[in-house]
């Protein structure tokens, strides 16, 4: 439910405008499902996991010189910032514009002088005085426009315009890409837990794929017969085309089944979680970094942060929830002294309204704070500034004071270790300043500095003309022998395209005048090696 109206006309329009966006949101995330727009996903322990795409960052994040860990905690529907982290130095103009929903002044837990937390989060008392929580004050971005759609989109993306249909994380650069569709890692790179519809870990090229499995036991039989779709029988048309894409798709994610299953099994919790959502989606992550799975980067996610209605009950429940399977997620890693090298960020699409609304909510507002969990934060603290309650924008709303890009900055560049070019090319190509957040990459791994993974990339792009040609380019920075190759989606060597040295230039290629006559119209992979560089990706042709 919108904030109260009296007039019922501009209410209902209000209210059908939000539910609009809530359903171009699950929409979305139905798309996700379907594996049709990204984000494949498998089930263990009940719970949905989606393992990325592998892209150049998530490569050179694993292949970067650190053994550290990221953990995203997505607080799904823009968390109320002034109910979690209460500016006692400014309590009054804080209640009086919250008097029902804002918490009483005696039962806050003070971080500092300045802030406390609600009595919800009592089990992050005990990290912030081991030095194990820090919070970044009034983060946000410029020109917010309150949209769960779009700001999610460009919390994922990075960019301001929404021009961009991919994540700082699964960004696939303007240079080589992995060779995913023809020789997918053992690895993934990234994992997702418990839920889709998100931007983060999607690339430009390669689509992500579908995996679902009810429990463990499936996903160890699945991942010992390493198929569960038939690429056989299917239907001579577009339809059948389009199919055994996403079969095809589907089968290849069944590389990291036995790899997921085998780390999971191979370790336990030594504390009880919670039997919800995060507890769940935490426990799992645990026991994967407890088994040695390798992964660098995992995501979260908790729903139900769109109070627009009785928020003092439905918000404390979701931080108690937090509160407690945090705590004990860094307890379940210090049995196996890996707490230090794990690192939990929270994201969330934008805050709230400073002002009640009059159904005992918050309306979508724009900046708030960020917090982050583990050990090698080095010590407690408060970073940034926090906004100001007497200067609001024009519809009440706090203005952001911090970047959210930097800290996408920071976390990269300062605690997995990504070298700058990399990191400034998944920020879309503009160097971003960094926060300081109390880390760095120097300890963090036997070298301890960053390692440049790609330099003198080859640019490689498909696209379609006027005429329906589909016209492959490459802009090369250096000469080198080049092969390119044409698969079925079945991976079956249709033919070669080139194979020639080829020196530093731009450079075309008319798939479709390759294919002719001889083979049917669909969709086909195209896979370039150029020197030591490999790229693959679909086409449609």
């Amino acid at each position: 439910m919108c904030t109260s109206n009296n007039n019922s006309e501009k209410k209902s329009t209000t209210s059908d405008i939000h539910n609009q966006e809530h359903e171009r949101w699950s929409r979305r995330s139905f798309l996700h499902a379907l594996g049709l727009a990204g984000g494949g996903s498998m089930m263990l322990a009940n719970t949905n996991i989606t393992a990325s795409v592998p892209s150049k960052l998530t490569q050179a994040i694993a292949e970067a010189e650190t053994d550290r860990i990221l953990v995203l905690m997505r607080l799904k529907g823009g968390n109320d910032g002034l109910n979690t982290i209460v500016p006692i130095y400014d309590f009054d103009n804080y209640a009086n514009n919250r008097p029902t929903i804002h918490h009483k002044e005696n039962t806050l837990y003070k971080l500092n002088d300045d802030f406390g937390i609600p009595e919800s989060m009592r089990n992050m008392q005990g990290m912030w005085g081991e030095g194990a929580m820090k919070v970044v004050q009034g983060v946000g971005y410029e020109n917010q426009d309150l949209s769960h759609f779009k700001s999610s989109n460009i919390w994922a993306s990075t960019d301001l315009k929404e021009e961009e249909d991919s994540g700082f994380m699964g960004r696939y650069f303007e240079g080589l890409h992995p060779d995913f569709l023809i020789n997918p890692p053992e690895i993934p790179a990234a994992i997702q837990i418990g839920s889709i519809g998100n931007l983060i870990f999607d690339g430009q090229g390669v689509s992500n794929y579908a995996l679902t499995v009810s429990n463990p036991e499936e996903l160890e039989r699945i991942g010992e017969t390493g198929t569960l779709h038939s690429l056989t029988d299917l239907p001579e048309c577009t339809y059948g085309t389009r199919l055994s894409y996403l079969r095809s798709v589907t089968n290849n994610t069944f590389t990291y089944a036995k790899t997921i299953f085998d780390a999971y099994s191979n370790a336990t919790n030594s504390v009880e979680y919670s039997d919800t959502g995060i507890g769940k989606q935490l426990a799992i992550v645990a026991r994967m970094i407890k088994g040695s799975l390798g992964t660098k980067v995992y995501m979260v996610s908790i729903d139900g942060f769109d109070t627009h209605a009785n928020q003092e009950e439905k918000h404390a429940e979701l931080w108690e929830e937090i509160s407690k399977n945090i705590a004990l997620f860094y307890d379940d890693l210090k049995s196996a002294d890996l707490n230090e090298k794990v690192l939990t960020m929270t994201i969330s699409e934008f805050g709230r309204r400073v002002e009640e609304n009059g159904s005992n909510g918050t309306d979508h507002g724009q900046a708030a704070p960020v917090l982050f969990f583990g050990p090698g934060l080095n010590g407690n603290g408060f970073v940034g500034e926090h906004p100001d309650l007497n200067d609001l924008d024009v519809i009440g709303n706090l203005k952001y004071k911090t970047d959210f890009r930097q800290l996408y900055s920071s976390v990269m560049t300062d605690w997995l270790c990504i070298d700058s070019q990399t990191v400034d090319d998944a920020l879309l190509g503009q160097p971003i300043e960094k926060s300081d957040l109390g880390f760095d990459c120097i300890g963090s791994s036997d070298i301890g500095m960053p390692v440049t993974v790609f330099s003198n990339r080859t640019k490689v792009k498909s696209y379609q003309q006027n005429n329906g040609d589909t016209i492959l380019t490459i802009d090369k920075a250096e000469t080198s022998h080049v092969n390119i190759t044409l698969y079925s989606l079945t991976g079956q060597r249709i033919g070669v395209v080139t194979n020639e040295m080829m020196s530093k230039g731009f450079y075309n290629f008319n798939l479709t005048e390759y294919v002719g006559s001889s083979l049917s119209l669909g969709i086909y992979i195209y896979r370039v090696l150029s020197g030591e560089r490999i790229f693959s990706d679909k086409v449609y042709l």
